[in-house]
């Protein structure tokens, strides 16, 4: 059912646990199945030095978010933005069908952190359309 590296990552994940004084912080979860993935970066002149996470789920969700950190540590930003589910899924050689929308939630995690980390330089959050209406993203606009 689950390839060697799934169940290599789920008993021996990598890179788990917390970041104190993380400057990116991402949560996202499922409600169906319960999966909530919290993910911690350490980003240095946009290049991720560290990440950690912490994930309540299955051992599928467990595998998804430690290969995850892994593909994304050392990344720049936007290399990391670049990392596709599809791209967790066959690092991990493959998931069953019904596991899929774990190697989702990683991809999300990631997302979720780094938007954390673009609102807190002040930036707008990816896939937002900024309407102009607060001044906290004025210097993007030139205002």
């Amino acid at each position: 059912m689950y390839s060697e590296k799934v169940m290599d990552h789920f008993a021996n994940p990598r890179n788990v646990g917390e970041i104190e004084n993380a400057n990116a912080v991402g949560e996202v979860g499922n409600a169906k199945c319960g999966d909530i993935m919290k993910m911690y970066m350490d980003i240095e002149d946009n290049v991720i030095k560290d990440v950690k996470f912490k994930t309540f789920g299955c051992g599928a969700a467990i595998a998804t978010s430690s290969m995850a950190t892994e593909m994304v540590k050392g990344k720049t930003v936007d290399e990391a933005l670049a990392l596709t589910n599809k791209a967790v899924m066959e690092a991990l050689d493959g998931l069953p069908k019904e596991k899929i929308h774990c190697s989702v939630l990683a991809e999300e995690a990631i997302h979720s952190a780094i938007n954390d980390y673009r609102q807190r330089r002040g930036e707008a959050p990816l896939g937002s359309t900024c309407d102009g209406c607060c001044d906290r993203c004025s210097e993007d606009h030139g205002e």
